[in-house]
């Protein structure tokens, strides 16, 4: 036995300890349940954490060089994308409308930094009033409500495109935990613990989540699919780096290209 992982239990049961304790000088490394968690799925163990990790883990005061650096890389990018794809809205909102009754874009209220909600805007993709019957619910990859041009945009990705002036307003970045809807956020937050932490950073365009769990830019399809989400969440927030979030950017990019070209 070279490594021994550790859950915190064990720490409650001091002669286990000590027999460990006598381990240390035949070469045997000890690593806890979170960390060793960590390295091996991208992901922090909600089952294992509790506030003092958050408090050890998710300090804000080292970050301000990295948040001006993300903030300009968001900003400039934001005007650069946003003019490339300007000539193309007349085009998009041209095939939207003729597909189908109702305005070309569709505005929703999400969860921003600290809780604040804000307008996210997307080029519609769905029948005009699509929940008027149903009331708020998670889309889905074969959406029933979804009309024919909006397929062909959202599997290209193209209805996110207005969120680049999210970015430009500093409501999003380009790379974070997805914005929840606040229809939603009350129900995650009762089921799945500490969901709030997430809002410590502003939400993104891509993020850690959407390249190691399933590419979907719309959220959670269950509960289950959120918990798993959130644990990617927590690990981006803890790690968060301008490299970590070049590499999300660059696999996001790889990702799409092959979805669309399938």
């Amino acid at each position: 036995v070279k490594t021994l992982v550790l859950s915190p239990a064990v720490y409650k049961i001091p002669h286990i300890i000590d027999v460990f304790y006598r381990l240390v000088g035949f070469g045997v490394n000890f690593q806890n349940l979170s960390d060793f968690y960590e390295k091996v799925t991208g992901r922090v163990p909600l089952g294992t954490i509790d506030q003092a990790w958050f408090l050890e883990n998710l300090s804000e005061g080292s970050r301000r060089s990295y948040e001006f650096g993300k903030r300009v890389f968001d900003f400039f990018w934001g005007m650069v994308i946003g003019l490339i794809t300007l000539p193309f809205y007349p085009f998009i909102i041209l095939a939207i409308k003729l597909d189908s009754k109702g305005p070309a874009f569709y505005h929703q209220a999400r969860m921003g930094r600290a809780g604040k909600i804000f307008t996210l805007i997307k080029f519609r993709t769905m029948y005009h009033n699509a929940e008027n019957g149903t009331g708020p619910v998670w889309a889905s990859e074969n959406d029933s409500r979804t009309t024919g041009v909006g397929r062909f945009i959202r599997k290209t990705r193209i209805d996110e495109l207005p969120q680049i002036w999210n970015i430009l307003r500093g409501e999003m970045s380009f790379v974070g935990p997805r914005p929840e809807r606040p229809e939603f956020h009350g129900q995650l937050q009762k089921e799945i613990s500490f969901y709030e932490e997430r809002y410590l950073v502003k939400p993104g365009l891509t993020g850690w989540a959407q390249i190691k769990h399933k590419l979907d830019f719309r959220g959670g399809m269950t509960v289950r699919d959120t918990y798993e989400k959130f644990q990617h969440d927590l690990y981006y927030v803890k790690n968060r780096s301008l490299l970590l979030d070049m590499g999300i950017i660059l696999k996001t990019i790889n990702i799409l290209l092959k979805k669309t070209l399938r």
